[in-house]
C-alpha cells in the first residue's frame, strides 16, 4: 500500500487511498478482514508495506498495528521508498516472507467464500470479467492449472482477470525467485514486478491454481470508488448489518437504504439515499444525496448531489450534481 493513489486525487493528496473509508470503514481494512473471513484459520503476522512517513505517518501505522491485534496477530511495518514495483515492494518485507502467506494489493475489495485448494503450491485469486484485453489475465491448462500470466492480451488467452490477491503455501520461494529478479535487474516497464517471480516458479514445476470472487470492486478512480461504496452498501445491507448510528439527528429528513450514517450525523430538511455514506459529524441542510460518498465532519447544503465524492472537512454551498472535492475546500 505504498502508493500514492494519484488517479484519485484530490483525495489522496491528504489521505493515502487504502485509508478512504467505502462504507465506513478503511479499504485496506475492509480488504484485510475479508481475506481472514476466507482463510477461516489463525493469522500469526500482517505485514503492511507503507510509503515514506511522511504520507504514512504514525497515526496510519497505529491505525494498522491495531487493525491486526483486532484479528489476533502481530503488525509488521516496512517502508518502500521508492516506487520500483511490486516486486521490489513485496521484497520491502522479506523478514516476513516465510510460511503460508497472501499477498494482496490494498487497493481493491471482494466478496468471496471458497476453500484453498490443498493440492497447490499457490493460488491466484481471479474475476471472470467481459473484457479480458484491458487486464492481466489467466492461462489454464486440461487440469484448470495455472500455466501463463498474460498482460492485456491482443487475441483471447481467457477472460479470467488477476485481481492482485495471491496465496503462497511457502511464501519463501516467491521470495528466492524475486531476489534473483532484483540480483539480476529483470525490470518490466522500468520496475520489478511480482509476475517474474511466479514466472519462475512455474517454470521450476510449481502448481499455481486459480481462487474465485463473487465480486471484485476497484478503488482506483473517483467514479469507481463511488460505484464500490453503493455495492458494497448493498452486500451490509443485505447481510442485515446496521449502517446507521442511533444517534443521528434528523428534522424534516429522510433516510432511504442502503446508507452508511456515522455518529454525530445531522440532517436537515434533506433527503440522504440510497447508497451514500456519510462519516462522523457531518451536516446536511436543505439537500438530497444519493450515490455518494462523503468523509467526515464536512457541512453541505442547498445541494443536489448524485455520484459525488466529498473529503474530510468540507464546506460545500452549490448547485453542482457530480462532484469530487478533496479536505479542506470551501465552495459557497
Amino acid at each position: 500500500m505504498a502508493g500514492r493513489g494519484s488517479r484519485l486525487r484530490p483525495h489522496t493528496l491528504t489521505i493515502p487511498k487504502p485509508l478512504i473509508p467505502v462504507a465506513g470503514k478503511p479499504i485496506v481494512h475492509r480488504l484485510v478482514e475479508d481475506i481472514a473471513k476466507i482463510l477461516k484459520e489463525p493469522i500469526e503476522e500482517i505485514a503492511f508495506v507503507l510509503g515514506e512517513p511522511a504520507f504514512f505517518g504514525d497515526d496510519i501505522v497505529a491505525s494498522l498495528e491495531k487493525l491486526a491485534h483486532s484479528l489476533g496477530a502481530k503488525a509488521s511495518i516496512y517502508r518502500q521508498d521508492m516506487p520500483l514495483g511490486t516486486g521490489h515492494a513485496i521484497m520491502c518485507a522479506k523478514e516476513s516472507l516465510s510460511g503460508p502467506a497472501v499477498i494482496a494489493y490494498a487497493d481493491t475489495l471482494i466478496r468471496a467464500d471458497f476453500e484453498l485448494d490443498p493440492t497447490a503450491d499457490a493460488v491466484i485469486w481471479v474475476k471472470q470479467v467481459d473484457e479480458p484485453e484491458a487486464f492481466g489475465v489467466v492461462k489454464l491448462n486440461t487440469n484448470n492449472e495455472i500455466i501463463e500470466l498474460v498482460e492485456k492480451p491482443t487475441s483471447f488467452v481467457s477472460d479470467l482477470a488477476v485481481i492482485g490477491i495471491y496465496y503462497f503455501k511457502e511464501v519463501e520461494v516467491l521470495k528466492e525467485e524475486l531476489q534473483k529478479v532484483l540480483d539480476n535487474n529483470i525490470q518490466n516497464g522500468g520496475e520489478y514486478q511480482i509476475n517474474d517471480g511466479i514466472k519462475a516458479m512455474m517454470a521450476n514445476g510449481k502448481v499455481f491454481k486459480t481462487g474465485s470472487v463473487d465480486e471484485w470492486m476497484d478503488c482506483g478512480n473517483k467514479n469507481v470508488t463511488v460505484e464500490t461504496n453503493s455495492r458494497m452498501l448493498g452486500f451490509l445491507h443485505t447481510d442485515g448489518e446496521h449502517l446507521v448510528d442511533k444517534g443521528v439527528k434528523l428534522e424534516n429528513a429522510t433516510i432511504i437504504p442502503p446508507c452508511y450514517i456515522a455518529e454525530d450525523v445531522t440532517l436537515i430538511n434533506a433527503t440522504v439515499g440510497p447508497n451514500v455514506s456519510l462519516g462522523k459529524g457531518c451536516h446536511i441542510i436543505n439537500s438530497s444525496i444519493k450515490n455518494s460518498l462523503v468523509q467526515t465532519h464536512s457541512h453541505i447544503k442547498n445541494a443536489h448531489l448524485d455520484n459525488a465524492m466529498i473529503g474530510n472537512h468540507v464546506n460545500f454551498d452549490g448547485n453542482f450534481t457530480n462532484i469530487s472535492i478533496g479536505d479542506y475546500s470551501i465552495l459557497e
